[in-house]
């Protein structure tokens, strides 16, 4: 059995009798029934994920940026140079980046891993080379990878989230670096869900609507091409998702990128594992769709940090039917969203540990009180 195959047979549904346990802990704690809202749900399908109640604590928590490069480029979808990615990198490795700052607040340990930059990296600390290409081919002229270059990064990212976990890291989090990904991200997202490529292609870095039209465009003669080598579609416009749905490492070959395949199988592995993955922007997004595509029990092992300002995520929650914990109109990636909304996380968790219930506190509970009473 491959990898892939080996890690989608480990995936389980959630545990009911964890989930049952943390909703009546829930109903007996000191508060009302439900006034946390949102937040008990997500302890409760954080107890169906561990498969215990309480579930344990997501710390120590890791941030595994994903890089790589985008033949697409090519196409003119963003102002920004390729050679930035590479930088980028190096900004990340000295600390120096959004997501380092944040995840220094919360605690969590940021990983840099090479799956498909074009440059060739240093070794330094904190970073992980597994690449699999320099770079993917443009997608409007053929596949923007093989099937064996996808399937190599897919079992890239099972690799990392295996060996975050064997760490001792109880919480696994989603970031990637890659100049022009929001176009393959649009791509896939538009593939998987049925949406319009308007619809779901953004603006990226702060593309002005000159780019924003070619951007559309490029999305929509990607799609067109890959409908070709991709038999079953309905002719529509490239974006089909019964066709997706039904060989996904097809579809992530065609139109997606190499941190895309990771992420998805960094999802996959941190299912298998029965740990909690946080999603970051569009970027994974995309690759959750895959994953939930090749396995879709490892939605439920997804926990959505934010929602992007890109129109393509809030699609992609829409279809994995995920609530967003935070939405403060970022489209920064990196995984800064995701490692923001941390604590949010935590604090589900820390509920259904610390927090007293009535019999232990001494405090009465007005559904146990006598219809006689006063």
């Amino acid at each position: 059995m491959d990898l892939i195959a080996e890690t989608i047979a480990a995936i389980r549904p959630l545990d009911e009798t964890a989930m049952r346990a943390a909703r009546e802990r829930h109903d007996r704690l000191t508060k009302p029934r439900g006034s946390l809202g949102a937040l008990e749900e997500l302890g409760v399908r954080l107890a169906g994920v561990a498969g215990t109640c309480p579930p344990p604590l997501p710390a120590p928590a890791a941030v595994a940026v994903f890089a790589g490069d985008h033949g697409v480029h090519a196409q003119g979808v963003t102002p920004w140079p390729q050679e930035v990615t590479a930088q980028m990198v190096q900004n990340f490795l000295a600390g120096g980046a959004v997501v380092n700052a944040f995840a220094r607040q919360a605690g969590a340990e940021v990983t840099v891993v090479d799956v498909g930059v074009k440059t060739e990296l240093p070794p330094a600390p904190g970073l992980l080379v597994r690449k699999v290409a320099s770079g993917t081919a443009d997608m409007t002229q053929g596949p923007a990878m093989t099937s064996d270059e996808a399937r190599r990064a897919v079992e890239v990212g099972i690799e990392i989230a295996r060996d975050l976990v064997a760490a001792g890291n109880r919480c696994l989090i989603t970031g990637d670096m890659g100049i022009a990904n929001t176009t393959p991200s649009a791509a896939l997202i538009a593939a998987f869900t049925g949406r319009s490529v308007e619809g779901v292609t953004g603006y990226g870095t702060g593309i002005d609507d000159l780019t924003h039209a070619r951007k559309i465009k490029v999305v929509h003669t990607a799609l067109a091409r890959a409908r070709t080598e991709l038999p079953g579609h309905d002719g529509s416009d490239g974006a089909d998702p019964r066709v997706a749905s039904a060989d996904p490492l097809a579809v992530l070959a065609q139109v997606g990128g190499l941190e895309h395949a990771a992420i998805a199988g960094f999802i996959l592995g941190a299912a298998a594992q029965r740990v909690p993955v946080m999603l970051d922007g569009v970027i994974a997004g995309a690759a959750a769709l895959v994953a939930a595509a090749l396995a879709r029990g490892a939605r439920d092992y997804c926990v959505a940090g934010h929602r992007s300002a890109e129109p393509g995520h809030a699609a992609a929650l829409w279809f994995l039917e995920l609530r967003p914990l935070i939405d403060l109109e970022m489209r920064l990636g990196e995984g800064t969203g995701a490692v923001l909304a941390l604590p949010v996380v935590s604090s589900a968790v820390r509920v259904l540990h610390e927090v007293a219930t009535f019999d232990s506190a001494g405090v009465a509970d007005k559904d146990a009180a006598s219809p006689d009473g006063p």
